[in-house]
């Protein structure tokens, strides 16, 4: 490549020989038969070697636009490199709405898919469960669709890439519903383990801001046909003004709240669409522990506050439904996600992950694919009980590795 390429934090320099951006699916399928090492480069969200390859590197941002609303108005095809945020806005205009939207609506949609990215809501699951259908390109260049009654389809949904490339998708949809938000402080550590449930369910998508040390802040996005929330029980109190969920950051590129309803394509995720972030400085690593076990996890974590807070900006508390999705971290498991956002001090950063896995073994945390951790195979397999059919998967697919790189190698070895 004529110039060096990084990922959008800028702790990754990608290892491609060579970027392509094919115009037609015509042209990837020729590209993917003709590569020994490929793998996709999405909107450069990951914090890992996950898109990595030293062969070829593959945006799919120049392929034609794919949009279509099936009849019956419960599914809509899209394609894979489509920003979240232009498909809410589409879907918004047809009057439709997805169940979920993760906080940044800047990322691809087949990123959010295959890493498991989700938003938050008792009741939602990951972006992947609205998945229906995959389209995908095999290693080959055979296209290949496969729909949800498919035995394969489990593991293809959260694949992180590995099957194939992926093109498009066929997603469930919803009627459109409006939504308002809402930010509480003054939550102290007390009243959120008193009834963490009853705080993380108070509406259709909540999360809890934390630095571990001090009150936190609850973001509540309740859809206007549901009841009002009240959360004066917990001594938390409206804020007096717009927030962002970084404390001292601009306030402007946050979504809007303070009750003001919305279209939930405007209010799901906690920031604009129309911001569009330039290099982050910053890292992010994410943990999935089983609903049940959160608050004793939640604690061992608080009990690090002091390790955490020389390279921790913010902490995210949220929850996700569980799924059937083989690599999903919410696999079968309704869960509570808590998701760092780092400082962008690598070495330093690591350091602290390490000490942060350690406290939550006992409650077997999964990470999120796409951020950073330090968990071994070993470690992971005993978390996923279809691990192993995963790798007989990946071999089945991709005989020869074209799709792997150092990560999955490491991971999922062929049998």
């Amino acid at each position: 490549m004529a110039a060096t390429l990084t990922n959008w934090a800028g702790n990754i320099v990608f290892a491609a020989r060579s970027l392509h951006r094919p115009e037609s699916v015509a042209q990837l399928r020729q590209l993917v038969a003709d590569s020994d090492q490929l793998r996709v480069l999405g909107s450069g969200h990951s914090f890992n070697r996950s898109a990595d390859t030293t062969g070829a590197l593959v945006s799919l941002d120049r392929l034609p636009d794919l949009f279509e609303i099936a009849e019956d108005r419960r599914s809509v095809r899209v394609g894979a490199a489509t920003r979240l945020g232009e498909l809410a806005a589409r879907l918004q205009r047809a009057g439709l709405a997805l169940h979920t939207l993760p906080s940044l609506p800047h990322i691809s949609v087949a990123g959010a898919v295959v890493t498991a990215t989700h938003g938050s809501g008792i009741r939602s699951g990951t972006l992947a469960s609205a998945v229906r259908a995959v389209e995908l390109v095999t290693a080959d260049g055979t296209p290949r669709t496969i729909r949800s009654e498919s035995a394969d389809f489990p593991g293809a949904v959260v694949s992180v890439g590995a099957l194939g490339v992926v093109t498009g998708f066929e997603l469930a949809v919803h009627p459109t519903f409006d939504v308002e938000q809402t930010v509480h402080e003054g939550l102290t550590w007390p009243a959120l383990f008193a009834d963490l449930d009853a705080i993380l369910g108070s509406g259709y998508s909540v999360s809890v801001f934390t630095d571990w040390r001090g009150p936190s802040s609850v973001w509540v996005k309740r859809r206007v046909d549901e009841p009002a929330v009240d959360l004066s029980w917990t001594g938390a109190r409206p804020a007096d003004g717009p927030r962002h969920p970084v404390p001292g950051m601009p306030t402007r590129n946050a979504t809007p709240q303070q009750g003001a309803a919305g279209p939930w394509s405007e209010r799901l995720p906690h920031f604009r669409a129309e911001f569009t972030p330039s290099v982050g400085a910053e890292l992010q690593s994410e943990y999935f522990v089983a609903r049940e076990h959160a608050v004793p996890a939640l604690q061992a974590v608080k009990d690090l506050a002091a390790q955490l807070a020389p390279v921790l900006l913010v902490t995210e508390i949220r929850t996700v439904a569980a799924d059937e999705f083989w690599l999903s971290p919410a696999y079968q498991r309704p869960s509570v996600a808590m998701h760092f956002t780092w400082t962008p001090d690598t070495a330093a950063v690591v350091a602290v992950i390490r000490q942060l896995e350690r406290a939550l073994a006992p409650w077997d945390a999964r990470p999120h694919w796409g951020k950073l951790f330090e968990l071994t195979p070993d470690q992971l397999a005993a978390s996923y009980p279809r691990w192993s059919d995963f790798r007989r998967l990946r071999a089945e697919y991709d005989p020869a590795g074209k799709f792997g790189n150092a990560m999955l190698d490491r991971f999922f070895p062929r049998p």
